[in-house]
């Protein structure tokens, strides 16, 4: 058996996958990505995009190829409603129109696009980057050693098994991981509680639909609970059921069992609610669960949970695929500093300590959507409160030793809109152009940022000084007194956009800018090794 080296070994190649793949390529970190399945998504999953998830496309320099696939698939700012049928009553509203209160938060809108439509543009972007990508080849084996991790690999076009030795491996290998389970990562939480079904059917929906812009319908029926989303000509999409019921109004909250095709039209056609006389063609089924868990740990030895396979979490909210691209996110600049060997190999640990938290309360609160919206009869004991959902897009706080401050505090969310430079936040979106081109988020370019006003020049030389000596890449970004961004004094920006250190002494920040570094790097054991 033939065998190569890759420093990261990134197995999964959907969205999770192929965000961190384009990623570490734009860190210019070599690595390997497989998956098992010819090609890129065939079945429109994970509609929904949040800002967040936007400013790291933005960052990937994708931002506009990303809007336009979406424009090809969605009319965008549509209301997410809840409805007894599409033409029947409707019951709620969710938002009235998806980025409405948002638009000043971030340099990007939320928007709907499937992973039909997304997933090539990032696999285009990593390639561009100099990704390298094996597509219909499945892992046979994993098996992690001290210095390395050893992948077993089979091409399944028939062709000859090889192994890849690498010094991480990076599990995106979806809900059903095959690698956390080898681990033996337990999962916590609700677990499964629903097999349900996504039928995609084709119909001439435009009378139905009429003149609403329609992004996500919740469908709250009698006969069934599920959710619609429509393609943009209106003549076909896709109904999720999570539950049925019989005649005397029992629940089956397993809708996937023995379905047939005339019980696929009869489910489409109640949701619908054009009668029973209405045309409608089922054109595929895709069976899945609803669950709500988090890994223990997103980390063992050189082995890293990214995405589905370390938190899962039902689709109300829309929170899972882009809790998988912050993962991603996280994680990139870490590999890529540890792999240059400019950061110590416990800057690794902190992506679990940083990122668990967060996918934790990202899952109970997708789960509170599911209960309220879907299914009341579930368990509501340890129910949490609903949360408001920009603070969950937005607002996560970043809790380990590569972030430098005293002010992150439970729970690890904040409210974007009070604008605050808080360690271990995501660092607020000011405009810092005229033209309102550039944007407070777009000024680590793949390293860190550090803002500094006037009357800080001592510590830009100190800055600069240190990076220069152990190949750090850090811009330095000087503030005009009447800057309006609210900075509090000197600011480190993470390349993942987190606020890293705040200073308000010129002189304190001078003295502390290489100690700082050195602690957010987890570089005490680590020597300086120049790029």
């Amino acid at each position: 058996m033939s065998t190569r080296h890759t420093p990261v070994l990134i197995v999964g190649g959907s969205l999770v996958g192929l965000s961190l793949s384009a990623l570490l390529a734009q860190h210019e970190v070599p690595h390997l990505l497989v998956e098992s399945h010819a090609g890129t998504a065939i079945h429109p999953r994970a509609a929904s995009f949040h800002q967040r998830t936007m400013e790291v496309f933005r960052g990937l320099g994708i931002q506009e190829a990303v809007e336009a696939a979406a424009a090809r698939e969605f009319v965008q700012n549509g209301a997410i409603v809840a409805v007894e049928s599409l033409g029947g009553k409707q019951l709620a509203t969710f938002f009235a129109n998806f980025n409405a209160g948002v638009e000043d938060l971030s340099p990007t809108a939320r928007l709907f696009i499937t992973q039909v439509g997304l997933e090539p543009v990032l696999r285009d972007r990593a390639v561009e980057l100099g990704a390298e990508h094996l597509f219909h080849t499945e892992l046979v084996s994993l098996t992690p050693h001290a210095d390395h991790v050893a992948a077993a690999l089979r091409p399944r076009d028939g062709g000859e098994p090889f192994e890849v030795t690498a010094d991480y491996v990076v599990a995106a290998d979806g809900a059903h991981s095959g690698i956390r389970e080898q681990l033996g990562l337990p999962m916590t939480g609700h677990g499964d509680f629903a097999d349900c079904v996504t039928i995609y059917f084709r119909a001439d929906l435009r009378e139905l639909i009429g003149d609403r812009n329609l992004s996500v319908v919740y469908v709250n029926h009698p006969d069934l609970l599920g959710f619609f989303r429509f393609s943009l000509d209106a003549q076909s999409g896709f109904l999720a059921v999570f539950a049925t019921f019989d005649a005397d109004g029992a629940r089956d909250s397993n809708p996937s069992h023995d379905l047939q095709t005339d019980r696929c039209l009869e489910l489409v056609r109640t949701a619908l609610g054009g009668g029973d006389d209405l045309p409608v063609e089922v054109e595929s089924v895709q069976y899945w669960s609803a669950g709500a868990a988090t890994a223990q740990s997103l980390r063992s030895g050189r082995v890293l949970l990214a995405g589905d396979a370390g938190h899962v979490m039902p689709p109300t909210g829309g929170f899972g695929g882009n809790t998988g691209v912050a993962d991603a996110h996280n994680l990139a600049w870490k590999l890529a500093l540890v792999h240059r060997g400019i950061a110590g190999p416990e800057l690794l640990d902190t992506y679990d300590a940083e990122r668990r938290p967060i996918a934790e309360l990202t899952v109970e609160q997708a789960y509170t959507r599911y209960v309220l919206r879907v299914d009341p009869s579930l368990p509501q004991d340890d129910l949490q409160p609903q949360l408001d959902d920009p603070s969950i897009e937005l607002g996560g706080l970043h809790r380990s030793s590569a972030v430098s401050g005293d002010d992150v505090v439970e729970p690890p969310l904040q409210d974007p809109r009070e604008a605050r430079w808080s360690v271990g936040a995501r660092a607020p979106h000011h405009w810092v152009d005229e033209a309102r081109t550039v944007s407070t988020l777009d000024l680590t370019a793949g390293g860190f940022a550090l803002l500094l006003p006037e009357g800080f020049e001592t510590s830009r030389v100190a800055a600069e000084s240190f990076a220069a000596q152990i190949g750090l890449p850090v811009t330095v970004h000087p503030l005009a007194a009447d800057s309006a961004i609210g900075a509090p004094g000197a600011v480190l920006i993470r390349p993942d956009g987190v606020v890293a250190w705040t200073s308000s002494s010129p002189s304190a920040a001078a003295d502390e800018i290489a100690h700082t570094f050195e602690r957010l790097l987890c570089r005490s054991e680590t020597e300086a090794v120049p790029v």
